[in-house]
């Protein structure tokens, strides 16, 4: 079948929002995408239509997402100690571990159909990796990939200190993508202590206020890491 090709892809800044309720907002996208997919394969070709893309921006309250292939003995924390840090934990069909939202934490969540781009899971993790890299390189941070491993780190080369500064997990299914990334920018990352950060028991996390020791307006970082993506991917912001 040959599908419409469409590159535009709608940006939503969803502010800070409970995970649940993006989470929802999420699957109803996601859903309404891949049905409108099976839809057009039954369709003569000048009844077909083209899907949609969305790049979602979003904070979270603070939470634990357990992802498919984790383990639940990665969060360290029980019911209660859950109620005392104010956080919530979710069980979730993303891959990968565990990790952590939350206020200072930019999280994207792109729900985009890569048939409109390429059908290729692995090039389309690079690519939100590599949009992260570029936004720290304009922070004057040198940040790297570390064979084996998902995400963006620093001391990558070296892997004297390695720190991960932001993490990716994803689905997708008929090529149509949801769940993402999590890039520390203003992150409180004591929270991390409570879990073992995506399965990984050796490495620390870290976050760009750290870093650069200064906070970092939030809204800026949104820009550069939107810029980055739009390009990369060579879609059409609309």
């Amino acid at each position: 079948m040959n599908q419409v090709i469409n590159k535009k892809v709608k940006f939503l800044d969803l502010g800070l929002k409970d995970y649940q309720e993006t989470w929802d907002f999420q699957e109803e996208l996601f859903a309404k995408t891949v049905a409108l997919k099976i839809e057009n394969r039954k369709s003569s070709p000048e009844l077909q239509k083209p899907s949609e893309n969305y790049l979602i921006f979003v904070e979270h309250p603070h939470v634990y997402t357990l992802g498919k292939s984790g383990e639940l003995s990665h969060l360290l924390l029980d019911e209660d100690g859950l109620k005392e840090k104010n956080a919530t934990f979710y069980k979730i069909n993303r891959g990968g571990d565990i990790t952590y939202h939350g206020p200072g934490q930019l999280v994207g969540y792109p729900i985009i159909d890569l048939d409109n781009f390429f059908t290729d899971i692995h090039k389309y993790l690079r690519f939100l990796e590599e949009a992260i890299i570029l936004t720290l390189a304009e922070y004057g941070i040198e940040a790297g990939r570390i064979e084996g491993l998902t995400g963006v780190w620093l001391d990558h080369e070296t892997q004297k200190n390695p720190r991960k500064i932001c993490a990716l997990g994803v689905k997708s299914s008929r090529w149509v993508t949801m769940h993402g990334f999590a890039f520390n920018v203003n992150s409180d990352i004591t929270y991390f202590n409570n879990i073992v950060p995506c399965g990984i028991p050796d490495k620390a996390v870290t976050s760009l206020h750290l870093e650069l020791g200064r906070p970092i307006e939030i809204s800026e970082v949104k820009e550069k890491v939107k810029r980055h993506i739009i390009e990369l991917f060579e879609m059409e912001l609309v």
